[in-house]
């Protein structure tokens, strides 16, 4: 099974399939995780995010792999890899309010994981160190640094301070830095490899200047899929992709240095034919991801000509042109522009192996919460 199996996607039994559907080829997946660990000089380097995937499925296959280290944005993405056995989850995001709470919950009721989350102001670090030393524990913690996403995180020329600071708190326990640099997305890998070596350069003055004041050294994760072979050759620190696992059109035309396949599509049936040059779908948008401008929301892998002309909460219009051949009941196989919210957008995916309908793997955490 490669990228050159044209007819990989097809679906023998397709009449048993209700659309629109969030299909998975687990094969795929399972090569998508090799190919992976290929690309890096040791498996443990790897922390890889639950984002796109959201399932125990998905996180099982790559604890089978040997990744023992995992990234979430959740706390319900993290109780998901907790239940799946992850030894080693950071929750990549900075918890304030009731979810300090719950992620304290979340440690307690899962104590075969080791869970860490991040910080970038002393006001959240104070809160957090107080409510742990209280329960008595210590919660493992890493600095955000913005490194141009201006998302969140402090800028690594503010961050010692703040790192000091927080090494004074006896309720938590600093581990290291946390660098995600996903607004770079130049298609040239040179020229991205500038940008994310740029990125980082003050991280690892940051990380020099900590272990030079008598610190350990801090342990450094950074990058996502963009970024990811950059970041891969450097001799230590820890790289995060996350859409790897199922791959989208956006990575195919950004990252085509990196050989990953498409492992999940929607799958789409025309419903109706609004007049002689269009067709209509049923995948609006509740069924892909409609952040992207609304042509480049899917391309079908079987009818790639088709031009998007508009989409409503449940229906898509394409432009097939004159004396089409299309017809009601036609079925479209699409890859989608972004997996990761179009995943999130359905309760399960249908697994297909060996070109039949075999199961399903439930998108246990598109919810925002499992138990906790």
């Amino acid at each position: 099974m490669t990228n050159t199996d044209t007819n990989w996607y097809l679906i023998n039994d397709i009449d048993q399939l209700d659309t629109p559907a969030l299909v998975v080829y687990p094969q795929r997946v399972q090569q998508n995780i090799i190919q992976l660990i290929s690309m890096i000089s040791n498996v443990q380097r790897l922390r890889t995010h639950a984002k796109t995937h959201k399932t125990r499925e998905g996180a099982l296959l790559q604890v089978k792999a040997g990744i023992r280290k995992f990234k979430c944005a959740t706390i319900a993405e993290a109780e998901l890899l907790a239940q799946a056995g992850a030894p080693d989850v950071l929750l990549a995001y900075q918890p304030t309010g009731p979810k300090q709470e719950r992620f304290f919950t979340l440690i307690v009721k899962y104590p075969d994981t080791s869970f860490s989350c991040l910080i970038d102001n002393t006001g959240t670090a104070t809160q957090l160190s107080d409510h742990f030393l209280s329960n008595g524990r210590v919660l493992p913690v890493y600095i955000d640094l913005n490194v141009g996403q201006n998302r969140t995180g402090i800028h690594p020329d503010k961050a010692w301070a703040l790192y000091e600071a927080a090494a004074a708190l006896p309720g938590i326990e600093l581990k290291g830095l946390h660098a995600y640099d996903g607004h770079i997305h130049h298609k040239e890998l040179e020229e991205r490899r500038k940008l994310v070596d740029a990125a980082y350069e003050p991280v690892a003055a940051l990380a020099k200047k900590i272990k030079d004041k008598g610190f350990p050294e801090p342990v450094i994760i950074a990058g996502g899929t963009p970024g990811f072979p950059v970041h891969a050759q450097r001799p230590a620190i820890e790289c995060s992709p996350g859409t790897f696992i199922f791959w989208d059109n956006g990575y195919s035309n950004e990252c085509a240095e990196q050989p990953f396949m498409p492992a999940a599509l929607v799958v789409t049936r025309v419903v109706s034919l609004p007049d002689a040059g269009k067709i209509c779908l049923d995948l609006g948008h509740k069924s892909v991801a409609a952040e992207n401008e609304l042509t480049k929301r899917v391309v079908f892998l079987n009818a790639p000509a088709l031009k998007a002309v508009s989409q409503s909460e449940e229906h898509l219009v394409l432009e097939a042109g004159a004396n089409h051949h299309y017809k009601v009941g036609d079925v479209l196989y699409g890859m989608p522009q972004h997996i990761c919210p179009t995943v999130a957008l359905y309760e399960r995916a249908i697994t297909i192996e060996n070109g039949c309908i075999n199961g399903e793997w439930r998108i246990a955490a598109r919810d925002r919460t499992i138990t906790v």
